[in-house]
């Protein structure tokens, strides 16, 4: 028996935790980027332009990681729940996405709606996108994107709904994969990948949200994830087709974040396949992370623990963001400082005394399944 056959059902990887620790890292490191960027604040004046693009602009990437990690988990749980995707309940499945991502999301729309009728600088949703009940909409029925797209950006918090629009429009149709077959549900899944760079670039006819958030723009990493479930499922790797899936995979992230703009010019991002080959990246250390069971050393330990809790600290980060920076502008590496640990520690409370016991609460009775599905 191979090290990844007996990994126990629903235990974590370090590998994927370390991922998106790294995935969350830069989100936050661009939207305080932003801010400072949006008051005209020249702090990143003599440095050099990669190294700009690769510590401040690569939340874009970071979201193309998350895509195809969420891939891989909800396809993997699926797969250990029910032994095959034929056998997959649309209910049971229904229940447990509503369990992980409801509460939280609930509770922040319920935040975002009594700043809004505060009246709270940087909260108010303006009645050109429609104003709180057309933005309440389009969170909870998952189109902030392509209301963005139509009416313009939403406050920062509202804005960042956009990858969950994504993502759940993704898995709300995902139960229908049990009346695919074999190489069905493959080439459907490919269909995904090939019209994921052209949904960032000839689809996007020039409009920025799109080329960024639209639906097939953010689907083809999902499906990526979704593949390297299927093609992992019961099946052991040799220990150097593992160590050359970690060694390419970590090669294409290294190019993706650290040269980017090498790519862009070499026509990458205008065509749109710059994403895909962070998705492509990601999968590949994906599939070393659970082939392997890698584990992490101790002073990644800070990395593993923001992946663990990086949905809540996505859907909460951006209180702390505007709080923070509503305080102070600098010295703006105490900004960028600050705001990562604190969070950290927001994202750590919310999940241990809020999501974590809600999502508990609601599968009690249903079966164990992974917190993470």
């Amino acid at each position: 028996m191979t090290a990844s056959a007996s990994r126990l059902p629903g235990s974590r990887l370090d590998g994927v935790d370390i991922l998106r620790g790294l995935a969350i890292l830069t989100v936050l490191l661009n939207h305080v980027n932003m801010r400072l960027f949006l008051a005209k604040i020249p702090y990143t004046a003599g440095l050099p332009d990669q190294l700009v693009a690769t510590v401040f602009w690569s939340g874009q990437m970071g979201v193309q990681i998350f895509f195809a990690v969420s891939g891989f988990l909800i396809t993997s749980t699926s797969l250990r729940r029910w032994g095959s995707l034929s056998r997959l309940g649309p209910g049971a499945f229904y229940r447990l996405r509503f369990a992980r991502i409801a509460p939280l999301l609930i509770a922040v729309l319920l935040v975002l709606s009594t700043l809004h009728a505060a009246g709270l600088k940087d909260f108010v949703v303006s009645d050109r996108t429609g104003g709180l009940g057309r933005a309440l909409l389009a969170a909870l029925t998952f189109h902030v994107n392509w209301l963005e797209a139509t009416r313009g950006y939403l406050p920062g918090n509202w804005d960042i709904l956009w990858s969950l629009s994504v993502e759940e429009m993704f898995y709300l149709f995902f139960p229908l994969t049990r009346w695919l077959r074999g190489k069905g549900l493959i080439l459907l899944l490919c269909v995904f990948i090939v019209l994921g760079p052209v949904a960032r670039s000839v689809f996007s006819q020039g409009n920025e949200v799109w080329h960024e958030y639209s639906y097939l723009g953010g689907m083809d990493a999902i499906a990526l994830g979704c593949l390297t479930a299927i093609g992992l499922s019961g099946r052991a790797l040799s220990r150097q087709v593992v160590r050359w899936a970690g060694v390419v995979g970590a090669a294409l992230l290294t190019f993706s974040l650290g040269f980017s703009n090498l790519a862009y010019a070499r026509g990458l991002g205008a065509s749109g396949l710059d994403m895909t080959v962070v998705a492509i990246g990601t999968c590949l250390v994906i599939t070393a992370a659970a082939q392997s069971q890698w584990t992490a050393p101790r002073i990644l330990l800070p990395v593993t623990r923001l992946g663990q809790r990086s949905y809540e600290i996505y859907l909460t980060h951006m209180f702390v963001v505007f709080g923070l920076f509503g305080l102070f502008k600098s010295p703006v590496t105490v900004l960028f400082i600050a705001t990562i640990l604190i969070s950290a520690l927001l994202g750590e409370a919310v999940a241990r005394f809020y999501s974590e016991p809600v999502n508990r609460w609601l599968r009690k009775g249903r079966g164990q399944v992974v917190a993470h599905f």
